[in-house]
């Protein structure tokens, strides 16, 4: 009735646990389908105590590949975020992303958790333009940056975007040179007065 469309599925959970994150992730997959939802995002999560680094990656591929056969045939794409332990850097997101070559894989880069995690968000933009599928707009104010930069490896919520430590402006530059494909910056916040002041500052530069 608000003219709304749906621009991204939620569907956050352990990629590293399939007994977990395996039907959960599909069923997310097929309800997309059904809606008309062209990405879900999700991440490896947090890994259980009694695996190794090695087998969390073949349990990550095992959780995509599955996920991605359902994916592949409903013109769904599956956007990874930096959100936990192996995603935090630029090289970690890449090495899951590369576990399995699929058209229906690629990144949603959360801006927020990012720059939490004490990385370049410019240049890790830049670094997976080309693979961008979605975008979480997280802005993060100067005494959340003070407090958990490089202590953290994400946030649920941030700040109103243009109020925080971020340069809206070369982000969206970044994304309108870099990108082949029309990308949705899904705003993350946490007031509806956040929303509405994201709105207005990132309407001036789109």
């Amino acid at each position: 009735a608000a003219g709304l469309t749906i621009s991204g599925l939620q569907a956050h959970g352990p990629l590293c646990r399939p007994e977990v994150h395996g039907e959960y992730i599909k069923l997310a997959v097929r309800v997309a389908g059904e809606i008309g939802v062209p990405v879900i995002n999700t991440d490896e999560g947090k890994k259980a105590s009694w695996t190794t680094e090695e087998e969390d990656f073949v349990l990550i591929k095992y959780t995509l590949r599955e996920a991605l056969f359902i994916a592949e045939r409903r013109g769904v794409k599956i956007g990874l975020e930096p959100h936990s332990q192996y995603s935090k850097t630029p090289e970690g997101l890449d090495r899951i992303y590369n576990l399995v070559k699929s058209p229906s894989i690629g990144i949603n880069l959360d801006t927020g958790n990012a720059y939490l995690a004490g990385q370049d968000v410019y240049a890790w933009l830049e670094r997976v333009a080309s693979r961008l599928v979605h975008l979480h707009a997280k802005d993060i104010s100067v005494s959340h940056s003070d407090s958990e930069r490089g202590k953290v490896t994400g946030t649920p919520v941030g700040c109103a975007c243009g109020e925080g430590v971020l340069d809206w402006e070369r982000i969206i530059r970044i994304v309108k040179e870099k990108c082949p494909r029309d990308i949705v910056f899904s705003v993350e916040c946490g007031t509806p007065d956040q929303a509405s002041k994201s709105f207005a500052h990132l309407i001036k530069l789109v």
